[in-house]
């Protein structure tokens, strides 16, 4: 089959990919965390706030300075060992290899702040989050906490549920605010609101769109394009207006980030293949998804 060897990714390439989209990632969310979130005293939200939070109550209230490290690993190991247990070895293995990384590099990275504007660093701020945590995404990792939330949540009901974790980021910003001040905490919640933003617009795993797939050469394509997407096709016979031509259109829903991947296939099988791609607002029923590993 066209798609067996030519298209899918080895092992090792996927692994290599992890692995530097990983350490890309905690480099990022680390020199943000440095340059811009404690510039304006932002907390991020996620478990990543949550440990910046309990570091300011620590020495605000109880005079003792906990590293970042400590802390952020502590709170990550319960979420780690269920991700293990219900989204995938792998997964949460390279999670757990960002959350190390990116724990001591927040220690380790010179403070370096850019400007102390807070809305600029509110917005800035939020978007290299957002960059970070779907550089790891794509390398098929979180940056712990509640990503584990939200990446098990989408993988059950098959459709994003970063609303679902921006919610819960809100609660640990409203503490926040009581403890510290509420202008801080609305900063920090239009930080969170632009990460949030960013992870829904580039993370397309979790989209879902529709593929229209105008051809003369039906039996071919369904048979090929089931054995490589695992998705239902649907065939539907029709006569082109224009030519008065008998063709066949396939109806298909698949991931975004599988658009690339299946017109080049379909393109292979019929260089004069029409296809009209359209974005799924939701989708019910059996949709395939790849398991984590």
């Amino acid at each position: 089959m066209v798609y067996a060897k030519s298209i899918k990714e080895k092992t090792w390439q996927k692994d290599l990919t992890s692995i530097v989209c990983v350490c890309i990632a905690s480099l990022i969310m680390s020199m943000n965390i440095k340059s811009f979130v404690r510039a304006a005293d932002l907390i991020p939200g996620g478990f990543t706030g949550l440990s910046l939070l309990l570091q300011r109550i620590a020495l605000q209230f109880f005079n003792l300075s906990l590293p970042y490290s400590v802390i952020n690993i502590t709170l990550n190991a319960i979420p780690a060992f269920i991700g293990f247990k219900m989204i995938g070895r792998k997964f949460t293995s390279y999670s757990v290899l960002m959350i190390v990384l990116n724990s001591f590099l927040v220690d380790l990275v010179p403070v370096t702040p850019i400007t102390y504007d807070p809305l600029l660093v509110s917005v800035f701020g939020g978007i290299l989050n957002g960059t970070a945590i779907t550089i790891a995404l794509h390398g098929h990792a979180s940056s712990g906490g509640t990503d584990f939330i939200a990446v098990y949540l989408s993988n059950k009901f098959k459709k994003s549920s970063w609303s679902i974790v921006f919610g819960i980021n809100v609660c640990i910003l409203l503490t926040a605010g009581f403890l510290f001040g509420f202008e801080a905490a609305m900063y920090s919640i239009i930080f969170q609101f632009c990460s949030t933003q960013m992870i829904e617009r580039f993370h397309q795993k979790d989209q879902k769109v529709t593929l229209f797939i105008i051809t003369d050469d039906a039996s071919n394509i369904e048979n090929e394009l089931m054995a490589y997407t695992h998705h239902g096709v649907t065939k539907v016979d029709g006569q082109g207006c224009y030519l008065k031509e008998n063709k066949y259109m396939l109806y298909t829903v698949i991931g975004a980030d599988e658009v690339k991947d299946v017109t080049h296939l379909v393109k292979q099988l019929d260089p004069h293949v029409f296809i009209n791609v359209v974005r799924s607002e939701s989708v019910t029923g059996n949709f395939f998804s790849e398991p984590m590993e």
